[in-house]
């Protein structure tokens, strides 16, 4: 695949959603006003609702079809504490998680809600932002997630 090629596959900006119901092939989201469904793209690993939950933060990409498709997902975790400039948390589904902060987020207090993910470079599982009542007001890394697609060419996975 050419540069050219692989930017015109790149989508519009990448937008954030909060998981309100789940099943396999897609997940309900509410962002932008009303709840509405959206599809996985073909590189979400499955079983899907074994790892998506409602409360789950969701990257969403527009296919090329028009139709909407998450890409990407943030688990909604409780901060614990800080260790050696690491942040530990909670997470339902992993139990306690030492995690790498972005750099451009202060250190949350102990007792409040991160968004953690695990699965882009350079550690094993990230903390973004507090967690928010609107997925669209979320502070997560959208930038690295777009890179990453575009660096291993996954946005082909979005037919």
């Amino acid at each position: 695949m050419t540069d050219s090629t692989r930017q015109d596959a790149v989508p519009a900006r990448l937008r954030c959603g909060i998981v309100v119901r789940v099943r396999e092939d897609a997940c309900e989201i509410a962002g932008n006003g009303e709840p509405r469904p959206v599809r996985y793209a073909t590189s979400f690993p499955s079983p899907r609702t074994k790892r998506v939950s409602p409360g789950h933060l969701v990257a969403v990409a527009t296919a090329p079809d028009g139709t909407e498709v998450v890409i990407w997902r943030w688990y909604d975790a409780v901060v614990l504490g800080e260790e050696d400039f690491l942040i530990r948390l909670w997470e339902p589904a992993h139990g306690e998680v030492v995690a790498q902060p972005r750099s451009s987020h202060a250190s949350p207090q102990p007792g409040t809600r991160a968004y953690l993910s695990a699965g882009l470079p350079g550690a094993d599982w990230w903390v973004a932002g507090a967690a928010v009542a609107r997925g669209e007001d979320a502070d997560v890394e959208l930038d690295e997630v777009e890179q990453f697609y575009t660096e291993h060419d996954l946005w082909i996975t979005l037919q």
